[in-house]
């Protein structure tokens, strides 16, 4: 049987150097391993010279081994079309992995035990066992109950409006919904579900700040303790409902797959139910909130929708390219290797970012506009490619194509005020507030 990843993952040793001198010089400027900084947007300015002066930059992680940051779109995409080379399992794909026992063990075990972090021969079968929930068959059933809570939520926007937040008002609202849907989770629990996923987006910047001897306030700790402990004890009881009593929907999908002809583990539970929360959640929510931003950024992009609301469909992927929800996602390497002129040694890591390779000019022309026609922007690597690519992508999409042509529709004057927030997140593009004015 499988060994949870938890127990077999490299695990980081503090400060650990590369084998091989770096060839390339850092640019200084900005700090890819520091939550905060990232409470600023993407440092797309500083992508584009990772990408010109060092496109394999060696990064140090405090308390955690360095790795190779990579920029460029072809590299980045061979990476993630050679799992031989670059593993998923023997590190996790987040950018460290703490010593077994340093705290937060189920949070912690439960970000390794995923679907995303198994390699070959276990990662295709148990993600086959998920494609139900994934057809066009199933997403255009799917859209037709998304349409009609995209019109409840301008309700609501326009009630409360002009002024409104539209992450808590509109893109935190339909991923929940859309996600609950597929999931099977009863109405009255969904609203934990938005206030867990806020929890896990501060988790990477609290972790790492206790790590780093800095004071948490103790009622935020006692209160992320208490979430984190609510939200497993929560998915552990649905799923296991659903093994004794199966219906027709994604939870029981999860809770009925198998692992090399076993039931998964609760270990495997745990990451199942982890990844379901925030990658079903976190991503199309700052898609949603990201491309408003766009639309007002870049007006002339917007009129031709207002002209031309078929354009739309098409508007989607360009959106996605420009705002990539994931910053980055990290693998582990199982042989020695040559990246960009670098030579790099087995066990190391390398971390994709898909910002950065979203905005490479060799792929993309005049990469920094908001081009709605752009011929290839349905090659971006937001959702990553090869084995790995998004399993929910075709979701994501749909949400965001019924929710602009509403949108537009409704409310064509609409426009991002310029009020903003951040979370300190490096890992995803966390938009945690974003005002618009409804043009009524």
């Amino acid at each position: 049987m499988l060994q949870p990843v938890s127990e077999t993952a490299l695990v980081d040793i503090p400060d650990a150097g590369p084998s091989h001198a770096p060839i390339y010089s850092t640019p200084a400027g900005f700090d890819l391993a520091d939550n905060n900084a990232f409470t600023s947007g993407q440092p797309f300015d500083y992508y584009k010279r990772l990408r010109e002066e060092a496109p394999a930059a060696w990064t140090p992680v405090p308390l955690a081994a360095g790795y190779w940051a990579i920029s460029r779109y072809d590299d980045v995409k061979r990476i993630e079309l050679d799992p031989e080379t670059f593993s998923s399992q023997r590190g996790g794909i987040n950018m460290a992995t703490a010593e077994r026992g340093s705290g937060h063990e189920r949070l912690a075990g439960a970000a390794l035990n995923t679907l995303i972090s198994l390699d070959r021969p276990y990662h295709v079968p148990l993600r086959m066992q998920h494609r139900a929930f994934f057809t066009p068959d199933y997403i255009a059933e799917l859209r037709k109950k998304v349409e009609v809570k995209v019109d409840e939520l301008l309700d609501d926007m326009e009630r409360k409006g002009p002024v409104v937040d539209m992450v808590k008002n509109f893109s935190e609202q339909l991923p929940l919904f859309t996600l609950c849907e597929m999931l099977g989770v009863d109405e009255k629990d969904r609203p934990k579900i938005v206030r867990w996923m806020h929890y896990l987006e501060l988790a990477s910047h609290m972790i790492t700040e206790q790590a780093q001897g800095r004071k948490i306030s103790y009622v935020f700790l006692a209160k992320f303790l208490w979430n984190v402990r609510q939200m497993f004890k929560y998915g552990e009881r649905v799923l296991q409902d659903r093994r004794a009593n199966p219906r027709s929907d994604l939870l029981t999908a999860i809770a009925q797959a198998e692992i090399d002809g076993e039931p998964l583990s609760q270990e495997f539970l745990d990451g199942a139910w982890l990844l379901i929360i925030f990658a079903g959640n976190d991503t199309t929510r700052n898609s949603l909130s990201g491309t408003m931003r766009l639309l007002t950024e870049f007006p002339e992009q917007k009129q031709k929708l207002l002209d031309d609301p078929s354009k739309i469909k098409q508007m989607v992927p360009e959106a996605i390219r420009m705002v990539s929800p994931v910053i980055f996602m990290r693998r582990t390497l199982l042989a020695d290797t040559e990246i960009a002129g670098q030579k790099m040694s087995e066990g190391e890591k390398v971390i994709m970012y898909y910002g950065s390779a979203n905005r490479d000019s060799s792929i993309f022309e005049n990469p920094d506009q908001f081009d709605i026609e752009r011929k290839n922007a349905g090659d971006h690597l937001s959702f990553g490619a090869g084995p790995h690519v998004c399993l929910g992508q075709r979701v994501a999409n749909m949400q965001l194509e019924v929710a602009y042509e509403k949108i537009l529709s409704r409310f064509p004057n609409i426009k991002f005020t310029g009020n903003w927030s951040q979370a300190p997140n490096n890992f995803v593009n966390a938009i945690s507030k974003l005002e618009v004015d409804l043009g009524t």
